[in-house]
């Protein structure tokens, strides 16, 4: 039986998706993109308009694979198979912790234990998540943000790379963290929130 990966998309982020794919067991890939260029490939893969129709699918599975929340929530809700859940090999996972289909764990992530991360969830690069977070569904930590101990993070939330979240912070569904930002008083309206500490910018 093939071990096979569709991921939806084939920009960036679908490119790291298909390297922990690589890593965590998936023998074969193949890309959808509509914008997809005759020949293009990763990794000796190819990436195609659409899916196949004489895709052989048995023992398949798809993946979202836009860094963008509400597109990469379209995929997971459109998806024609079932989802993968997608953990680097050298991502750390802390007892307990609860991973929803279609998320995504990159290399050097650190998730806490009794964390649990909803579906469609990007914690990105060196991302940390500590212990006893939630992080709702089709969200983002981007590369090297910080989330500490016993916060909550709403749905479709982008943590900007290295922002920090200080313990027990809570955010509202439909925010954008800046990069580089510090929040350390609850969000309760959404929005963009930019600098040290943070401040709703619009």
């Amino acid at each position: 039986m093939t071990n096979g990966l569709f991921i939806l998309g084939f920009g960036g982020h679908a490119r790291s998706v298909g390297d922990i794919a690589l890593s965590s067991g998936f023998d074969v890939l193949t890309f959808l993109d509509e914008e997809a260029r005759e020949g293009e490939e990763f990794a000796g893969f190819r990436a195609v308009p659409v899916l196949p129709s004489d895709a052989a699918v048995t023992g398949w599975f798809m993946f979202p694979g836009s860094g963008d929340n509400a597109r990469r929530r379209a995929q997971c809700e459109t998806a024609l198979l079932p989802l993968a859940t997608l953990v680097a090999p050298t991502a750390s996972v802390g007892k307990q912790c609860e991973i929803g289909q279609g998320s995504f764990i990159g290399h050097q992530a650190h998730l806490g234990p009794l964390t649990r991360v909803g579906r469609g969830v990007i914690i990105n690069s060196g991302a940390v998540v500590d212990h006893e977070c939630l992080v709702g569904d089709f969200s983002h930590v981007s590369v090297n943000a910080t989330v500490a101990g016993r916060c909550r993070i709403g749905a479709q939330v982008m943590v900007g790379a290295g922002a920090t979240i200080i313990d027990g912070i809570g955010i509202c569904d439909n925010v954008i963290v800046g990069a580089g930002a510090t929040v350390v008083r609850d969000i309760q309206v959404p929005g963009v929130y930019t600098g040290t500490p943070a401040r709703r910018t619009r």
